[in-house]
C-alpha cells in the first residue's frame, strides 16, 4: 500500500477516536491525537500504545508487540519491545472496533504523557 493511501486509511479508520495527524519518523510514522502519539505505523502495520492492561487485552485478541532490533551500537542485535502492540486484524475492517482499541491506546498515551516530568527550557 502506498504511504499516502495507508496514512489516509489510518486517519479514516480512527476518525471515531479523534482527528489523527500522521508524522513521519525514521522508517515509519507516528499517529497523534490530542497532542500525543498513540499509534506507530511500520511496514503498513498499525501498532497501538499499550500499558500492561491493554497488552493483556491485545494478547487475548491474538496481537503481538512491535519489536525493534538495532543493527548498530551497543544494543545491536538485541530485541527491544517498544510499548506498542499490533491492532488486531479484525479491527482493520471494523471502524467501530478500531475506534474502541484506539480510544484505549489514546488513554494510555495521555496517561503516560501526564506522568512524565516536564522538561525545563533553557533560558
Amino acid at each position: 500500500m502506498a504511504e499516502n493511501s495507508f496514512h489516509d486509511f489510518v486517519r479514516e479508520l480512527f476518525e471515531g477516536v479523534a482527528p489523527v495527524q500522521i508524522k513521519r519518523m525514521f522508517g515509519g510514522a507516528g499517529g497523534y491525537a490530542d497532542g500525543v502519539m498513540f499509534l506507530l505505523l511500520a511496514d503498513d502495520v498499525i501498532y497501538l500504545k499499550a500499558d500492561d492492561t491493554l497488552k493483556a487485552e491485545l494478547r487475548e485478541a491474538g496481537s503481538g508487540p512491535f519489536v525493534w532490533t538495532p543493527e548498530n551500537g551497543p544494543r545491536a542485535g538485541e530485541k527491544i519491545e517498544m510499548g506498542y502492540w499490533r491492532l488486531p486484524d479484525s479491527a482493520l475492517d471494523d471502524a467501530d472496533e478500531a475506534a474502541s482499541w484506539g480510544r484505549k491506546a489514546l488513554a494510555v498515551a495521555k496517561a503516560k504523557a501526564g506522568a512524565k516530568p516536564r522538561r525545563k527550557r533553557k533560558a
